[in-house]
């Protein structure tokens, strides 16, 4: 059997694949030729990322496929209720990410409050000539510490940000539609632990709270956060938006960032991407990074590798 992993595997998942007998081909085929490519070569397992987009008239296209894999967790690029209509299999790696995204809401944490990203941008062009200029504007910091961290989204990336959050000692208030409550373990040198209760409640009680705001839900219809949750929000909020574009108002965004409601934001994921809004990029008060969550090394090896094991699954009539 051939499988295409259209947006690359991490060499574990290709070698694991391979070691079961399976064709693995990482060639990079553009999404107009997709079809041809699939048919012309008879491929059985078509393996993507956010790059690819699997839709209704793809899979029409394509009898020979039987397998639709998706490395990470969101499915949006994937039309997912059809595919298994036409008795596909779709796959995906819903924990192999994880801890990668949980961090890198932390590093646009700390970079806003401390003005690391903007600090970044200014001191190659002044730091030889306006240092003491610099120290001062960036002087005003805040601590994370002892501060109410609202995580909006409570599932598997959701609770890896609240166990870094309790570990830096912050409070921690989520909102799920589906998790009622949680329990959040940490885990300390010499197999010691402690296990940490928390019950989710409605976002318009966690905005009304929260300090620092992040969110990890699906890719939504309408804006989780607009307005109407800005105006109800703490004066000097951070926010963090690592899960899909479109999740947050970014007009009203803006108008907040501008009017200091919101004091920062942390951007992984952008409305129009891949051409987000350069009123976004050029805006000093947000942290930017190219919808990087869960593209670590060690990451990208968890997830080839769970690609793979549930693929031979799948395709072994397992799953």
């Amino acid at each position: 059997m051939k499988i295409l992993a259209n947006d690359g595997i991490s060499e574990n998942g290709r070698k694991k694949l391979e070691k079961e007998g399976f064709e693995v081909i990482v060639s990079k085929v553009a999404q107009g030729q997709l079809v041809n490519y699939l048919n012309e070569h008879q491929i059985d397992v078509i393996l993507v990322r956010s790059g690819t987009q699997i839709r209704k008239e793809l899979i029409d296209a394509c009898p020979n496929l039987k397998v639709i894999g998706r490395g990470g967790v969101g499915l949006d690029n994937i039309d997912v209720k059809y595919a298994e209509s036409k008795k596909l299999k779709v796959i995906n790696t819903p924990e192999a990410s994880s801890n990668a995204v949980a961090e890198l809401v932390f590093a646009h944490l700390f970079s806003g409050v401390r003005f690391l990203h903007d600090a970044n941008r200014n001191m190659p062009l002044e730091g030889d000539s306006r240092f003491k200029d610099l120290k001062r504007s960036y002087a005003g910091g805040r601590e994370l510490r002892d501060k109410t961290l609202g995580i909006i989204g409570f599932g598997k990336i959701g609770k890896e940000v609240a166990k870094i959050a309790l570990g830096l000692g912050m409070k921690v208030i989520a909102s799920d539609i589906k998790v009622g409550e949680a329990k959040i373990t940490l885990e300390f040198y010499n197999h010691q632990s402690i296990t940490i209760p928390i019950r989710t409640e409605p976002i318009h009680q966690l905005v009304k709270h929260s300090d620092f705001i992040t969110l990890h839900v699906p890719a939504q219809k309408t804006p989780v956060i607009g307005k109407q949750e800005i105006n109800a929000m703490k004066d000097g909020v951070g926010i963090v938006n690592a899960s899909r574009g479109g999740v947050v108002d970014e007009e009203a965004l803006l108008e907040a960032l501008e009017s200091g409601k919101i004091s920062f934001a942390g951007l992984d994921t952008f409305q129009n991407e891949p051409s987000p809004a350069i009123k976004l990029l050029m805006n000093e008060k947000v942290s930017l990074s190219p919808h990087t969550g869960g593209s670590t090394i060690e990451a990208q090896d968890r997830i080839g590798i769970e690609l793979a094991e549930k693929v031979i699954s799948a395709l072994k009539g397992k799953v």
